[in-house]
């Protein structure tokens, strides 16, 4: 390839990214140990406001030693359900180099059942960390007055 085609083909081609800023040590990060330990972290990091009024779901990027790397906000909805993108769930937790990952959702309900989606979703996303060597540790439904986990209820 000639020089001209190569600056030709480089300008037309967008460069992509997606950005991670650790803002502290990786031994001051909250280390998770439990499913309530799990819960309090992303209840400290969710609008309270919105919990029993809009579902939301969010993802907690772990390390090796299960320390919180970080939250990922990956969608808010109606008051009856979000959307869930695996591909941009898998493209955070991969850019943070995270090691396992605790997935997220609110109930606005009340309930703390998971339903046949959540269910789904779940084995979805548990398939897709498999894969990817990725593996999701829990998935908890949080409530205003409780928490569901389906590691500790054996759903995972």
């Amino acid at each position: 390839m000639d020089t001209n085609n190569k600056n030709i083909v480089l300008s037309q081609v967008a460069e992509i990214t997606l950005s991670y800023y650790p803002n502290s040590r990786v031994s001051e990060k909250p280390q998770i140990v439990s499913s309530l330990a799990a819960n309090r972290i992303f209840r400290a990091n969710w609008d309270a406001s919105k919990l029993g009024f809009i579902e939301e779901f969010k993802v907690m990027l772990l390390n090796g030693v299960n320390r919180v790397l970080g939250i990922i906000n990956v969608s808010s909805g109606g008051t009856s359900g979000t959307i869930v993108d695996m591909k941009l769930i898998f493209a955070a937790a991969m850019k943070a180099s995270a090691t396992s990952l605790i997935l997220a959702h609110n109930h606005p309900g009340g309930t703390l059942k998971p339903s046949d989606r959540d269910v789904k979703v779940t084995e979805k996303l548990v398939k897709a960390g498999d894969l990817l060597d990725l593996p999701v540790i829990d998935h908890t439904i949080i409530t205003v007055e409780g928490y569901y986990s389906f590691a500790d209820m054996g759903g995972l």
